[in-house]
């Protein structure tokens, strides 16, 4: 992830869960200084600062997109049938092509389908 890239904002633990809005990147990658604090949640005794195994970058909100998109709407768009998100849902962050990227936010703004 680059410094100005946007990004979509995905809900992945929401019934249904799907894509709600956009953001773009204000600091590029660096290492996740919450993993080496062992009273924070997300301490990883593996990461150490002279080799962290945890990185995070900052995003910036753009917009609330108008609806939800939900993951069977982007299941069912032939567009996205290529799309990371619905072949390895299981990555956190995953690639977004230009065209998918355009193809949620059309989706976005139609009437939800399903």
């Amino acid at each position: 992830m680059k410094l100005g890239d946007r990004v979509l904002f995905y809900h992945s633990n929401t019934q249904p869960p799907g894509v709600v809005g956009v953001a773009f990147i204000i600091r590029e990658g660096y290492p996740d200084y919450t993993a080496f604090d062992p009273r924070d949640p997300h301490y990883d005794p593996k990461s150490k600062r002279e080799s962290p195994r945890w990185y995070m970058v900052d995003i910036e909100f753009e917009e609330k997109l108008p609806r939800l998109v939900s993951l069977p709407e982007l299941r069912m768009a032939q567009e996205l049938e290529e799309m990371v998100l619905l072949k390895r849902s299981r990555l956190s962050v995953q690639p977004v092509r230009p065209g998918e990227f355009r193809t949620i936010l059309e989706l976005s703004r139609q009437k939800h389908t399903i």
